[in-house]
């Protein structure tokens, strides 16, 4: 078999080729559309039809993208599975030329699980969507200066007049692309449908239903409820060896974390204002032992599930199902 594998970072991919029994020496490439299509005909000059990438961000989209488009089978593999992979070959060098081989041994030794491409309005509401959310960091930390710069009067009025104005800016800018974000959702029916089942669920408001269907609507249509809790890293992690170790379950949160945090402030909300998610909290809370972030996460991890079940049968939200569904949830 004929694979490539491809790690990628801001600037630069490097490719590493394995035809058959044959291994080739690493090439670099920018990681600009000129470059893509250089490492496209590069693959199809040596033969290649399977390429591995791993998940980096948005850094690696581009280019699956056009691998997908060009004709190859593409596999995009979660970082710590590749990790794991790597360790369980007992490599001790970490430089982009061995990831590269690696990922190439990856796409030789393992099932394929191919990657499907999403939409194009798909990518441009998720690039919308996580550019918000690093505004928003960015707007926490300028209000955290703020705070800090109001609590002495050694502060100069100009300093913080500064920093007041750079969260106007901000603030701006927010809203700027909340406002072509829901213009994209308004103009696809497909998105239109779905934000209104979401906004139909107590505590999800527009901001919040924008950031998860950004992230939700990106995910291949197959994918269980439980894919999608493993997908946002929701997913309980067990801990146990012999009889002496057995710790308590903690999130894996090996997933989308733009995912966790776009539930977490709907997961609050509801739990304090939807009588149904609440009798949920606090029975986790006060029946189960629960510390209260936990019982957050639960609830988070529950409402993905409610999501799951109103976008594949496009019907609202419906608080007397999530208690008594919750009971069947691990």
């Amino acid at each position: 078999m004929k694979v490539a594998g491809i790690d990628v970072d801001s600037k630069k991919t490097v490719v590493a080729c394995h035809l058959d029994d044959k291994k080739k020496k690493p090439q670099k490439f920018d990681n600009t559309p000129d470059g893509h299509l250089s490492i496209i005909k590069a693959l199809q000059k040596a033969g290649v039809t399977r390429v591995c990438l791993e998940a980096t961000g948005t850094y690696h989209l581009d280019l699956a993208v056009a691998l997908h488009d060009a004709g190859f089978e593409v596999m995009v593999i979660n970082p710590k599975a590749a990790r794991r992979f790597f360790d369980a070959l007992q490599n001790r060098s970490k430089t982009d030329s061995v990831d590269a081989t690696m990922l190439a041994e990856f796409a030789q030794r393992m099932p394929f699980e191919p990657w499907q491409r999403p939409e194009d309005d798909a990518l441009r509401l998720r690039a919308y969507a996580r550019r918000i959310a690093a505004l928003k960091a960015t707007r926490t930390q300028a209000k955290n200066q703020l705070h800090a710069a109001t609590q002495t009067a050694l502060t100069p009025p100009a300093l913080i007049d500064d920093i007041k104005l750079r969260i106007a800016q901000l603030d701006a800018q927010i809203a700027t692309l909340q406002a072509h974000a829901k213009a994209l959702i308004d103009a696809a029916q497909e998105l239109r449908e779905a934000f209104e089942l979401l906004v139909s669920v107590t505590g999800i408001a527009t901001a919040s239903a924008l950031q998860i269907l950004a992230e939700l609507c990106v995910l291949p249509p197959e994918l269980s409820a439980k894919q999608w809790v493993a997908m946002a890293g929701l997913d309980p992690r067990h801990f146990q060896s012999g009889t002496s170790v057995n710790k308590k379950p903690r999130l894996a949160k090996a997933g989308n974390r733009y995912l966790r945090m776009a539930l977490f402030m709907p997961a609050l909300s509801a739990s304090r204002h939807d009588p149904n998610m609440r009798a949920y909290f606090l029975h986790l809370v006060e029946d189960r032992g629960l510390k209260k972030i936990q019982a957050i996460c639960a609830v988070m991890r529950q409402l993905l599930h409610a999501i799951h079940g109103m976008l594949k049968t496009r019907t609202p939200f419906d608080g007397a199902r999530f208690y008594g569904a919750a009971e069947t949830v691990s």
